[in-house]
């Protein structure tokens, strides 16, 4: 896939996972990209694999619940590598477990990273976008917003992150920003590994399990999320807005 020129791309939580395989995705794209997580140094794997494949990218810590932090990294992307137009909001972190067991820290933490991280950082890359008159804004959203057991917190940020995805569509449009969702459904990840921890089942069986369920008859691969990504964020997607696309190897129950 071509774009018509190359971009600055901001993904959050792209150390590992769905987020580090976009960036790599958006590297080969052509786009310059900036890697965000907690810490510069857990960027740096990414950035080494952008790099190594002739791309351009540079690694920024930042916690994307906390405005301050928000503020200073995005400045310092525009600074360093130019303007976000490209921001893939993937953050995320787990704290699962059922109700009467789920601590207000349990749920406070879940909700400011997935929700609020991704309202801070779209309002601090957004004008970047509206002075550009382009942008392409993509939420990571999960199959888990239709619910899913001992995931209150979760469901609840991924289903908040679908009506967020829609309203920003609404608002930003008629400045050439769109705004659209990828719900992924079972992804082998570190998180979803955790999950399978959690539940007391081996990995393997857990994904076994996942892919009997699933009718592609085999569970995803983060590069499965950021080949979604990377239309939704190219130039011929520029009709597309608002949408909510389930990348889940099948429809869902």
């Amino acid at each position: 896939m071509t774009t018509t020129e190359q971009r600055v791309a901001l993904v959050t939580g792209a150390a590992r996972g769905i987020g580090a395989a976009t960036a790599v995705r958006l590297a080969a794209d052509g786009h310059r990209v900036a890697v965000l997580d907690l810490t510069e140094e857990a960027g740096a794997e990414t950035v080494a694999a952008v790099e190594a494949a002739g791309g351009s990218a540079l690694a920024v810590g930042c916690d994307v619940s906390d405005a301050d932090a928000v503020r200073s990294a995005v400045d310092r992307v525009a600074e360093r590598l130019g303007p976000p137009r490209i921001l893939v909001n993937n953050a995320g972190v787990l704290r699962d477990n059922l109700l009467f067991k789920m601590s207000e820290a349990d749920w406070d933490t879940v909700l400011g990273v997935h929700l609020r991280g991704a309202f801070l950082v779209s309002r601090a890359c957004q004008q970047h976008m509206v002075d550009g008159g382009f942008g392409r804004i993509v939420n990571l959203s999960s199959s888990s917003a239709l619910g899913n057991r001992g995931q209150a917190n979760y469901a609840a940020a991924k289903a908040g992150l679908q009506g967020f995805t829609k309203t920003l569509a609404i608002e930003l449009g008629k400045f050439g920003v769109t705004v659209n969702a990828v719900a992924p459904g079972f992804i082998a990840t570190d998180m979803t590994a955790a999950t399978a921890d959690r539940v007391g089942v081996p990995f393997e069986d857990f994904q076994q399990a996942a892919a009997d369920r699933i009718p592609v008859r085999r569970v995803g691969r983060p590069e499965d999320i950021a080949h979604a990504i990377s239309f939704f964020t190219s130039d011929a997607a520029g009709f597309v807005s608002g949408q909510v696309l389930y990348v889940a190897g099948g429809p869902l129950d």
